[in-house]
């Protein structure tokens, strides 16, 4: 099978032989034919499958085939962040090289009179974060009424990170007729409960199994005390020299702190979270692409919207609060077929939340040790402790930033999930976009 015999035309399946594609993905091969029909559909596959391309061909054989109704934007694509927006607009660009569409991406974090200035010109096609699109509105920058179709990409991120609210402001103001289009790499039971209300009759494609692993990538866990953690992840780097990893942690100051302490080391690192200006994460990404900077630091904001062709390596330097988060962690290797190695450096604290994620996966991940890092046997198996907040209340925690425009795509809001660090709903302590 390949992109043409979908039902793609000329032009579009050479902007994907540009890109090094000649094979639809098996969540490509279902949905695009899907798409194509003009039905709604609520698509499910692992991270790393190819779901962008899987909605935006389609959809760019549709502009060209459909005449417009408007003047306005036709496409209205929601992500939850900036990075994961980015990624998606320039996914949008490079399929349509060889045609007239018109594209945009807004996202909070960087000066709206640019945006304002360029949707002014019009687009057929908008990427966009929700808490900025909800400004431009307020704005009168924006109009939704010639949006034919509507796509919600990752949304389950978007309902963990508490944009609920705008989601549904927006789904009110869309055309009542248009195409509805949910792509994710799991389907909640909150998500399914939003489909319910969105979707018109959709065809359904779950091509994995939910929140399983990708058999691409090759899992471990080092045990080791906390205090020893960053002196073992250094060892590993200059032992394995390793020139490219992804490093997650809990917190944006855990991120920073690490970051220092590797640099004292002598490996070059910098950090990506929430508090960054937009500007410095897009330095931070772009360096480690080129080889700048061999560990990029990354809170959970990242484990969405980064796409790092052939990364080799992922350390979950601490563990996720959620299990379902270590699988969207690892899943930024082993993409598209490529082999990927996935370590997490494990303390007695996080025993607990070792055992969740190995119930999620339905797998006990192997053990490994180094010689000078063994952890003390009889450590206690305490709980890890909590992120600290900076005030507490309703979206204060972790000390993001409340106001829309700053914090690229709207405020993290409580789920009301009270204070069990083990719900699938923290949002009030997830960091902002």
């Amino acid at each position: 099978m390949d992109f043409s015999s979908l039902g793609l035309s000329e032009k579009l399946v050479r902007a994907t032989a540009d890109q090094g594609y000649d094979t639809p993905s098996p969540i490509q091969a279902q949905a695009i034919p899907a798409v194509l029909s003009g039905k709604d559909v609520m698509a499910a596959a692992q991270t790393g499958t190819g779901k962008t391309a899987g909605f935006t061909l389609p959809l760019l054989q549709r502009l060209a085939e459909t005449p417009r109704k408007g003047s306005g934007i036709r496409v209205l694509i929601l992500t939850p962040t900036r990075e994961l927006a980015a990624q998606v607009a320039a996914s949008v660009e490079l399929y349509s090289r060889y045609m007239p569409t018109t594209s945009a991406v807004v996202f909070g974090g960087v000066k709206i009179n640019p945006q304002i200035a360029k949707l002014r010109r019009g687009v057929d096609v908008l990427v966009a974060t929700p808490g900025r699109l909800m400004d431009l509105h307020q704005q009168g920058a924006v109009r939704f009424d010639s949006v034919e179709t509507l796509v919600l990409d990752e949304a389950d991120r978007m309902l963990d990170m508490g944009f609920i609210r705008d989601i549904r402001k927006i789904l009110a103001l869309l055309p009542k007729q248009r195409q509805n289009l949910m792509f994710s790499a799991t389907f909640s039971g909150d998500i399914r409960k939003l489909a319910e209300g969105m979707l018109n009759n959709p065809v359904q494609i779950e091509v994995a199994v939910r929140n399983a692993t990708a058999e691409s990538v090759e899992q471990s866990v080092y045990p080791v005390e906390q205090s020893q953690k960053s002196a073992l992840l250094s060892q590993l780097v200059r032992k394995h020299e390793w020139q490219q990893v992804l490093v997650f942690t809990r917190t944006k100051h855990g991120a920073n702190r690490l970051t220092q302490k590797l640099e004292k080391d002598g490996i070059t690192a910098a950090a990506i979270h929430g508090n960054k200006s937009q500007g410095a994460r897009t330095r931070a990404l772009d360096d480690f692409k080129k080889g700048g900077v061999r560990v990029l630091v990354a809170t959970d904001i990242a484990a969405r919207g980064l796409d790092i062709k052939q990364l080799p390596q992922v350390v979950n330097f601490e563990l996720p609060n959620v299990p379902e988060d270590y699988v969207h962690r690892i899943g930024r290797t082993g993409r598209a077929g490529e082999v990927g190695h996935a370590l997490s450096l494990v303390s007695a604290d996080e025993n607990r939340m070792l055992a969740g994620i190995e119930r999620l996966i339905k797998k006990q991940l192997p053990r490994k040790t180094m010689e000078g890092f063994e952890p003390d046997p009889t450590a206690s198996n305490r709980p890890a402790p909590r992120p600290a907040s900076n005030g507490g209340g309703r979206g204060a925690g972790n000390g993001q930033n409340r106001g829309r425009s700053g914090n690229g795509g709207g405020n993290v809001r409580s789920a009301g999930t009270g204070n069990n660090p083990q719900s699938r709903r923290p949002s009030a302590r997830r960091e902002t976009a």
